[in-house]
């Protein structure tokens, strides 16, 4: 009999101690709790204001662009102002302005370094009034473009074309897609020099040709526009 109650006492006081643990347990699983009445955080008020930019401020300066002459295949000399040179009032006086000159026979010409020999010059561009004729050309040296030539040589022509020719925007931007394509296949070789001319612009019957160059020092072809000035 003793030993029941003994076993008794023993059972009740693990019991006992299962439940103190079992309430501890609980105690710790509680979650942490946040004093509501604390004071709330405050935030920067949202301004409903534009963001204002301050125009007196110095504006950005960029670099000048500069406009390449025709006539100027030299980053130098684009940096120069035009020559200052007298010219007599012909009717392409406004070239001088793009580098070219004036020579005694009234022609207006451009020359150009030799890339390849030192010291050596030659007429890369020429443009003469023949009667009611503009011969404008630009000549290859041995056959073949310098560095640069293609694009001025169709800046060339167009500019002759615009200032002597009686053509609309559109109309110029078809003649110059014409001449670039004629300029890239004499490029490429797959047009060989001949005397025959390509007809451009049927209004002002002007025709280009690539030739080989008959006369002068110059050994090589040339591209040659052929233009009519319109009656005045």
């Amino acid at each position: 009999m003793n030993i029941i109650v003994r076993l008794f006492g023993a059972i009740v006081l693990q019991v006992s101690a299962l439940a103190a643990m079992s309430s501890m347990a609980m105690s710790d699983d509680n979650p942490f709790r946040v004093n509501t009445q604390q004071t709330p955080a405050v935030y920067p008020r949202k301004t409903t204001q534009p963001f204002r930019v301050n125009t007196q401020q110095t504006p950005a300066v960029y670099p000048r662009k500069t406009t390449q002459r025709i006539c100027s295949l030299d980053p130098i000399e684009d940096l120069l102002p035009p020559p200052q040179t007298k010219t007599s009032n012909s009717l392409l006086s406004y070239l001088a302005e793009q580098g070219f000159t004036q020579n005694k026979e009234g022609s207006w010409v451009c020359y150009a370094n030799d890339p390849k020999k030192e010291g050596r010059y030659f007429t890369l561009f020429k443009v003469k009034q023949v009667n009611s004729r503009l011969i404008a050309s630009s000549f290859l040296d041995e056959g073949s473009l310098i560095q640069g030539q293609e694009n001025r040589s169709l800046d060339f022509f167009m500019m002759l074309i615009e200032h002597h020719t009686n053509t609309t925007k559109e109309n110029r931007q078809g003649i110059r897609r014409y001449l670039q394509a004629f300029v890239s296949l004499v490029k490429e070789g797959k047009i060989k020099p001949t005397r025959r001319g390509y007809l451009f612009d049927q209004p002002n019957r002007a025709m280009v040709l690539y030739h080989t160059l008959s006369s002068g020092n110059l050994k090589g072809t040339g591209i040659t526009i052929n233009i009519y000035l319109p009656k005045s």
